[in-house]
C-alpha cells in the first residue's frame, strides 16, 4: 500500500505540472493557425529536446566570441546549438561572424538573436529616462526611442532591454534615474510612446527593435531604496499604483518582458507562477517571451527557495523562457525533465515563444536582415540626430528656481552675452559624464561638456574663465566608486584649500558664477544607492564660498535622482536642474543659459526637504488626522516636529523665463452618467514677455470609496506654446473609464460619488471644480 501511495502520489505531481504548462500555452494554442504557428510547429518537431533547451540560453558575448580562433568556449556552445542568442555584441561585422557560426555550423541552421542594453540612445544619447520623462512630451520621447531603433538596428541589434518602467517613490534607490518617476499614469503613457518608438508597426522591418519591458514587477519599490532588497506590498496597492506602466506597455504590444529581481509575496519574481503565468499572460493576455534579468534565476539560490536544478525547475514551470547568463536551463532542464520535475511542455512553450521572437524579427527569413555596414555608415550619430538629441536634452532642464540678488532687479537667468563669466566646480569639464548611467554605446569622448557647450554657444563678448574648485566627492574611494565604467573626473590631489582658493580668485574676475556640481553620472543607476541624498560635502563648501562671494551664481545641476537642496533652495539665486542631457549636454545647457532655449521642463519625482520624508509622493492616501492645510504643526496630527510635510519641489514643479496664468477649470456638466464624457475647459495665457511652453496638468481626486484613495491622481496633461501675451483654450476629456481603480476584490471599478477636478501647474498648485459620477 505504501508503495502504491508514493506512485499515486508522483503521478498526481505529474499531472499537475502538465496541467499548469498546457495552461501557460493556451493564448499560444487557442489562436488561429497562421503562417508562423505552422513553420515554428514543423521545426520544432525536428528539434530534439537538447536543441530546445539551447533557445532558452541567453549569453553575453562582448568581443570574447568575435575575435576567437575556432576553439573558444562560447563559439562551441553556438556550433553545439547551445545558445538561442547573445548580448553586448555590436557592429554588423561582429554579429554576422557570430550568426555565420549559428546558421552554418548547426544542424537545423536557427538563427541568433541579439541584444543590447539600449536605454536612452545608442551613439546619440538622449537624456537619462527620468530627465526624458520631464520633458512631459509623448511624441517628443517616441522619437528618442525610434532614433534609437533606428541607430542600434544599423549596428547589428534587434532586442532591447528597454523601456524600464518602474515607479519609484525612494529617490536612495539609484535606479530612479532609470524610470519614469513617481506617477503610474505618466508612467504609462511612457511606456506606449517607448515601445511605440522601439517597435514601430512592423518588427520584421530593419530598422525596428523589440522592446522588454521591465522589471517585472515592482522592483522600484525595494526596502530601504537599496537595490534588490526585499519588495512586500498588498496587491491593491500593487494593481493601481505600481502595475499600470507595465500594464500599458504590453497593450502596446511589447515583444519581450524582463523579470525583477525581488521577491513578491515571499516568492523572487522569476520563479513566481502568479505573476508571469496567472497575470502576465492569462490576465493581460501576454504571448511574448519572458527573459530573466542577468543571473536572476541563480540568484535565486540565495534567496532561499533551492539549488540551481530547483530554481531553473520552478522558473521555467512560472513561466521564464529566456534564462540571462546563468545557464541554469542549459545545465539542469534536461535532468529536470528525466526526472519528472519539469514537463516537455514547459520546455516547449518556452522554445517556441524564443523561436516566435525570431521569426517576428524576420531572422528566419534573413539571419543577417541587420547587419548592413552600408546603412551603420549613414545612419549612426548624424548631424539631424545630434540636433534633436540637443533639443531634447533642453527640453529636459527643469528650472528650480530663478530670483535676482540683492541690488539687481533681474532674474539671474538668462545670462547676458556680454561679460565674464566663472565656470567652476567638478563636472565642468566633465565630457564622459555627461550622457548619464546606462549609456553602454556611447562613445563619450564625442559627449560636450558645459565647458565645451559654453564656449561654443556664448559668442565673442563673453570671456568664460575655469576652475575646477573641488574633487567631486573628497573620499577617494568613495570617488572611484561613482565614476566607474570610464567616468573617471581626474582628482586635484593639493589641498582642498589651495583648489578651492584657485576657484574663487577666478571668481572675483567674473561678472556671474556657473558652478557644474551635484552627481557623477555613476552616483545613480544600478548598484549606486545612497543614504545620503545632497550633494556631496565638498561641493556643498565650494558652493557656500561662492555665495559668499555676492557675485550672481547659477547651480548647474547634475543629478539622476531627486536630492535634498534645502540648502541650495534658500541660498542659491538660481538652480537648473539638468539631469544627465546625454551626447549634447553641454550645448543644450547653454541654449538655456544664454536664453535661446525657455525651459519648460517640470519635475516628475518629488524632491523632499530632507531624507527623513521619503518615501514623498503627491498621490499620497490622506491619514485620519490630517494636518490642515497651510499648517505646519498642530499637535496629536499627522506631522513631523521639525520640518513641514511639504515637498521642497512638488511632482509637475518647473519654472520658465515666462510666466503663465491657468484659469479655474469649467466643466460642461456637473453629472457624469455612464456612457458619457465630461468636458474640462481651461484658459491658459503666456503673461510674460517671452515665448514658452506651459504643461497643464489634470488631476481628480474620489471624495468617498469602498477603499481609500489618493488626495490627487493625474489623469491628463497638455504641454502647450504660447506667445508672450498669447492666451489658448484647452479641452481635457474624462469618461467613467477614467474614474476606475481596484477595488479589495481587485475588480477594476468606478463607484458612484463626489469627484473634485485639479488643474494647474504643478500637483501642488492647481485650481478646482467639482462633479459628481451616477
Amino acid at each position: 500500500m505504501k508503495n502504491k501511495f508514493f506512485i499515486l502520489l508522483a503521478l498526481t505531481a505529474c499531472c499537475v505540472t502538465i496541467l499548469t504548462a498546457c495552461a501557460q500555452q493556451k493564448n499560444i494554442q487557442s489562436r488561429p493557425q497562421n503562417k508562423m504557428d505552422v513553420f515554428i510547429s514543423d521545426l520544432m518537431s525536428k528539434m530534439t529536446i537538447e536543441e530546445k533547451i539551447g533557445q532558452l540560453n541567453l549569453l553575453t558575448g562582448g568581443e570574447a566570441i568575435t575575435g576567437t580562433t575556432g576553439n573558444s568556449d562560447l563559439e562551441t556552445k553556438v556550433k553545439h546549438g547551445e545558445v538561442g542568442g547573445f548580448f553586448s555584441l555590436t557592429t554588423p561585422a561582429r554579429i554576422r561572424k557570430v550568426q555565420e557560426l549559428a546558421v552554418n555550423n548547426t544542424r537545423l541552421k536557427i538563427p541568433l538573436i541579439f541584444g543590447l542594453d539600449v536605454i536612452h540612445g545608442y551613439k546619440t544619447t538622449f537624456p537619462i529616462p527620468l530627465g526624458l520623462s520631464a520633458t512631459w512630451d509623448m511624441p517628443l520621447i517616441e522619437k528618442t526611442a525610434r532614433i534609437a531603433a533606428e541607430e542600434a538596428s544599423a549596428d547589428g541589434i534587434n532586442w532591447t532591454f528597454s523601456p524600464m518602467v518602474d515607479i519609484s517613490r525612494d529617490p536612495r534607490w539609484g535606479r530612479v534615474s532609470e524610470g519614469n518617476g513617481e506617477d503610474p499614469f505618466l508612467g504609462a503613457e511612457i511606456a506606449r510612446a517607448m515601445v511605440k518608438g522601439y517597435q514601430g508597426d512592423d518588427l520584421a522591418k530593419y530598422n525596428t527593435l523589440m522592446a522588454c519591458v521591465k522589471h517585472f514587477a515592482l522592483y522600484g519599490a525595494g526596502e530601504a531604496g537599496r537595490d534588490y532588497n526585499t519588495v512586500d506590498m498588498s496587491k491593491v496597492r500593487m494593481y493601481n499604483e505600481f502595475m499600470p506602466p507595465y500594464k500599458a506597455a504590453i497593450e502596446a504590444g511589447a515583444g519581450s518582458v524582463m523579470t525583477s529581481f525581488n521577491e513578491i509575496d515571499g516568492v523572487p519574481a522569476s520563479a513566481n507562477q502568479w505573476l508571469l503565468t496567472d497575470l502576465l499572460r492569462k490576465d493581460w493576455k501576454f504571448d511574448g517571451l519572458v527573459v530573466t534579468d542577468y543571473t536572476a534565476i541563480n540568484e535565486m539560490i540565495d534567496h532561499g527557495i533551492g539549488n540551481l536544478q530547483e530554481v531553473s525547475a520552478k522558473a521555467v514551470k512560472a513561466g521564464v523562457d529566456m534564462d540571462m547568463v546563468g545557464e541554469g536551463f542549459l545545465t539542469t532542464l534536461k535532468k529536470s525533465l528525466d526526472e519528472g520535475k519539469v514537463s516537455e511542455a514547459d520546455i516547449n512553450r518556452a522554445c517556441r515563444l524564443i523561436l516566435e521572437a525570431k521569426y517576428k524579427l524576420g531572422l528566419f527569413d534573413d539571419p543577417y536582415r541587420y547587419c548592413n555596414e552600408e546603412r551603420a555608415k549613414t545612419t549612426l550619430f548624424t548631424a539631424e540626430n545630434r540636433k534633436f538629441a540637443r533639443e531634447v536634452a533642453a527640453k529636459s532642464f527643469v528650472l528650480l528656481k530663478n530670483t535676482a540678488i540683492a541690488g539687481q532687479v533681474n532674474a539671474v537667468l538668462p545670462l547676458k552675452r556680454t561679460g565674464t563669466i566663472a565656470l567652476i566646480g567638478p563636472l565642468a569639464d566633465s565630457r564622459v559624464n555627461m550622457p548619464g548611467t546606462w549609456s553602454v554605446s556611447t562613445d563619450l569622448a564625442k559627449a560636450v561638456s558645459v565647458k565645451d557647450g559654453l564656449q561654443q554657444v556664448a559668442g565673442p563678448q563673453v570671456k568664460i574663465l575655469h576652475a575646477l574648485g573641488s574633487n567631486l566627492i573628497e573620499d577617494a574611494a568613495y570617488q572611484a566608486r561613482a565614476t566607474m565604467f570610464g567616468r573617471e573626473i581626474p582628482r586635484d590631489n593639493r589641498p582642498k584649500e589651495q583648489v578651492l582658493q584657485e576657484a574663487l580668485a577666478i571668481a572675483k574676475k567674473a561678472d556671474v558664477i556657473v558652478a557644474a556640481l551635484g552627481e557623477s553620472s555613476e552616483m545613480s543607476g544600478e548598484s549606486s544607492s545612497r543614504t545620503d541624498i545632497q550633494i556631496p560635502k565638498i561641493q556643498r563648501e565650494l558652493l557656500e564660498e561662492l555665495v559668499k562671494t555676492g557675485k550672481p551664481v547659477v547651480l548647474v545641476l547634475f543629478t539622476g535622482r531627486p536630492l535634498d537642496l534645502s540648502w541650495e533652495e534658500k541660498n542659491v539665486p538660481a538652480i537648473l536642474n539638468t539631469w544627465f542631457g546625454g551626447t549634447e549636454t553641454g550645448l543644450a545647457i547653454a541654449d538655456v543659459l544664454f536664453g535661446d532655449v525657455n525651459p519648460s521642463g517640470k519635475l516628475t519625482a518629488t524632491f523632499p526637504q530632507n531624507i527623513g520624508q521619503i518615501p514623498l509622493y503627491y498621490n499620497h492616501k490622506n491619514t485620519g488626522r490630517p494636518l490642515a492645510e497651510g499648517k505646519w504643526f498642530t499637535k496629536f496630527k499627522s506631522n513631523y516636529l521639525d520640518v513641514s510635510n511639504e515637498p521642497l519641489y512638488p511632482f509637475g514643479y518647473g519654472l520658465s523665463y515666462t510666466t503663465f496664468d491657468i484659469q479655474a477649470p469649467v466643466l460642461d456638466k456637473t453629472t457624469l452618467r455612464s456612457g458619457e464624457k465630461i468636458n474640462i475647459s481651461v484658459s491658459v495665457k503666456n503673461t510674460g514677455k517671452v515665448d514658452g511652453a506651459e504643461v497643464v496638468q489634470l488631476y481628480i481626486r474620489d471624495l468617498v470609496g469602498s477603499i481609500t484613495r489618493p488626495v490627487k491622481e493625474l489623469k491628463g496633461f497638455q504641454k502647450v506654446y504660447l506667445k508672450a501675451g498669447e492666451t489658448k483654450n484647452l479641452t481635457f476629456t474624462l469618461s467613467e473609464e477614467d474614474l476606475k481603480f481596484y477595488n479589495s476584490n481587485l475588480d477594476f471599478v468606478a463607484e458612484p460619488g463626489d469627484f473634485k477636478i485639479f488643474v494647474g501647474n504643478s500637483s501642488a498648485n492647481v485650481k478646482s471644480a467639482d462633479f459628481k459620477l451616477e
